[in-house]
């Protein structure tokens, strides 16, 4: 029997319309900024890189860039947007003249615990409602998604 001409069962049909959902309530998310301790306002754009600038100290522009899977002129908007709020900071590199460290403000600190307190809330709501089987599949779907969508 030729598969071509098998339609697709409603199970494929569901999972890939729950997938559709998904996307457009993370596209719906990403426009939405909220509030991360007494930081105001923040895109998830600005939160994900206070995120990937991390609290263990100062990240070179470039190597923020390559966290974050964008080009170093996104990064040179973001990191201006953030220092105008007082977030993040500019710092010359001791060993290089020409490298510049980005580091977080106590603000910015604020900010990244916040969001870190976000985290873990939801994955305690995931722990409500899943089993610990159910969550590994999850992250291993996850996992896999970003993985098909980087390629």
């Amino acid at each position: 029997m030729d598969n071509k001409n098998v339609a697709p069962s409603n199970k494929l049909n569901s999972g890939s319309r729950s997938l559709g959902q998904l996307i457009m309530q993370l596209r719906r998310l990403e426009r939405q900024p909220l509030h991360f301790g007494a930081a105001g306002p923040l895109t998830p754009s600005e939160i994900h890189t206070i995120e990937a600038i991390g609290s263990e100290g100062g990240v070179l522009m470039s190597e923020l860039a390559a966290r974050l899977g964008i080009t170093k002129g996104a990064v040179t908007q973001l990191i201006t947007r953030l220092e105008a709020k007082e977030l993040v900071k500019r710092s010359p590199h001791p060993n290089d003249s020409r490298g510049v460290l980005i580091s977080l403000t106590e603000q910015g600190m604020e900010a990244y615990a916040a969001h870190e307190e976000v985290h873990l809330r939801f994955y305690d709501q995931l722990r409500s409602q899943l089993t610990d089987q159910e969550i590994e599949i999850f992250e291993k779907c996850i996992e896999k998604l970003n993985h098909f969508l980087r390629n």
